[in-house]
């Protein structure tokens, strides 16, 4: 069965004045998927959204938002948590959640139905008749999360969904993505959180100065920048080995190494030897293939002296 777009992106740019926020960016979102989309402060990612969203026109290139340009129809199909939280402060949580839910079409019985549902699955039903001033930074968080899906849309746009989360809300929040996903949503999650796109994005898109750096699936874009190098854990003269050049011992309490391979040679050369003799033992044997957050400082710092438009 084919993939759905739920975003399509050809070739934007946008500028303010001389400066050029976008430069020809292009990329697609899939409905059942998470594409987490990362970058430095001011890389150009709010500019994007804000396009995609229809609040800044691009300057040339072209954007589908669920198979057409985007109307009025399709933003009721779309649950945007913006950065800068957007929540009347002096309304009571219920009120408020279900005011905002009939903006996007749902009548006050759904909307007031399924807000009280998604309060009791976040904790915050004893809340409902307070006012959003009274409540905690991480619980108008949770609420904000709530406004944003209550309609059940097909595309979600998240930016740092986690921000003010203690871990145990953390989790739970991942866990109400999950399911937006499973149910076929698609989730573009903008974050600065490393280990959670690791954990939870299909896809993940890179922008720096404005242009796209990595595009693609998690773990082929990590393998891109595998070195030529196996990670192991056990015991033996690693050295000794054929194909092992060097050998870095980590000093992290374990019996590990870093060991680099001679040119040409395969870590599953490495690995065969290593099977074949009794003087080695292993418990671990892997790809030393960075982290997203080691991958990550790389890009921006190759980056850093490159003139910008």
């Amino acid at each position: 069965m084919p993939e759905r777009v739920a975003i399509s992106v050809e070739h934007i740019s946008k500028s303010y004045g001389n400066f050029r926020a976008v430069n020809d960016l292009s990329f697609e979102v899939y409905s059942g998927e998470i594409l987490a989309m990362l970058g430095p402060n001011g890389a150009g990612k709010s500019t994007t959204i804000r396009m995609i969203l229809d609040i800044l026109k691009p300057d040339s290139g072209k954007i589908s938002v669920l198979g057409a340009p985007i109307n009025d129809e399709s933003k009721n199909r779309i649950g945007y948590l913006p950065e800068e939280r957007g929540l009347y402060r002096g309304v009571p949580v219920l009120e408020m959640m279900v005011y905002l839910a009939t903006l996007k079409g749902l009548s006050q019985a759904d909307a007031k139905q399924r807000a009280m549902r998604y309060l009791e699955q976040v904790d915050l039903a004893e809340h409902a008749k307070k006012k959003v001033s009274e409540l905690s930074k991480g619980m108008q968080q949770k609420v904000q999360f709530g406004v944003t899906i209550l309609h059940e849309p097909e595309l979600i746009i998240i930016d740092e969904p986690f921000s003010g989360l203690d871990p145990v809300n953390t989790r739970l929040i991942e866990g109400l993505i999950r399911d937006l996903k499973a149910r076929g949503g698609a989730i573009v999650m903008s974050t600065h959180q490393m280990y959670q796109v690791e954990e939870m994005a299909d896809r993940l898109l890179m922008i720096n100065r404005g242009e796209q750096k990595l595009y693609g699936k998690v773990d082929e874009v990590r393998s891109r920048y595998a070195l030529p190098a196996v990670n192991v854990e056990g015991r033996g003269d690693w050295a000794s080995i054929s194909g092992v050049e060097r050998v870095e011992v980590s000093e992290n309490g374990r019996p590990s190494a870093l060991l680099y391979l001679k040119p040409n040679v395969q870590p599953d050369q490495v690995l065969g030897e290593i099977a074949r003799r009794d003087d080695i033992h292993i418990q671990r044997f892997e790809l030393a293939v960075p982290s997203l957050n080691d991958i990550f400082i790389q890009v921006v710092a190759s980056d850093k002296d490159k003139p910008r438009e």
